[in-house]
């Protein structure tokens, strides 16, 4: 693992993650790792793409979760992107998913969470869930050590989601947390347990 890392054209920084180049199937792979030490969720934990710049436009990416050695029962494989992510790293909009509550779970309750936006800070899915606010969660037919496409789109407030092949938004958000004004850097995000790959980062900004 190093303090910065080359794949693809792209130079990431890791904050608050381990980041470094593997293979998966014996192509090479983009690795994020959260720290066992550190199990605060919704935190500043991916790698961030050096130079971006984004307000608005559209962000894809391939993401493939598998689980730590150490995760337990609450860790899903939680794998996504922050976007518009303040140069401290200490505001930015998120957007993941949560494979392992995807198409081979079978807890309903489970299912319907598969996919969440936040914002960081003060309104992650812990805000959301003590509230009882189901709007910024959505299901995914997905799965657990799978290559899944996702792919936001971002246009002033509004913060439209989608996962592999979809023709329309599976999340559509109107109005994200920190307003249609902020712009920032992007970042490959994990969470708790999360031992994730990335591959074929496209970010394409429309102003």
């Amino acid at each position: 693992m190093t303090d910065s890392i080359v794949f693809q054209n792209q130079t990431f920084v890791p904050v608050g993650v381990d980041a470094g180049l593997t293979t998966c199937d014996g192509e090479a792979v983009l690795r994020v790792i959260k720290p066992e030490d550190n199990m605060v969720p919704d935190v500043p934990t991916y790698a961030r793409l050096v130079g971006s710049d984004f307000h608005d436009g559209t962000i894809e990416v391939d993401v493939r979760a598998r689980l730590s050695s150490w995760a337990d029962i609450d860790c899903r494989g939680f794998i996504g992107i922050v976007f518009r992510a303040s140069e401290a790293d200490d505001r930015f909009e998120g957007f993941y998913v949560r494979p392992r509550n995807g198409r081979s779970c079978t807890e309903p309750q489970r299912r319907i969470h598969t996919m969440q936006y936040f914002s960081y800070p003060g309104y992650t899915f812990a805000y959301f869930r003590e509230r009882g606010i189901a709007d910024f969660e959505a299901k995914a037919d997905i799965e657990m050590d799978e290559w899944v496409l996702i792919k936001a789109e971002v246009a002033g407030a509004e913060g439209r989601f989608y996962v592999d092949d979809m023709d329309t938004p599976a999340l559509v958000v109107p109005e994200m947390f920190a307003g249609g004004e902020a712009r920032g850097g992007v970042g490959l995000y994990v969470d708790n347990g999360t031992d994730g790959l990335f591959r074929n980062l496209r970010v394409t900004c429309t102003d």
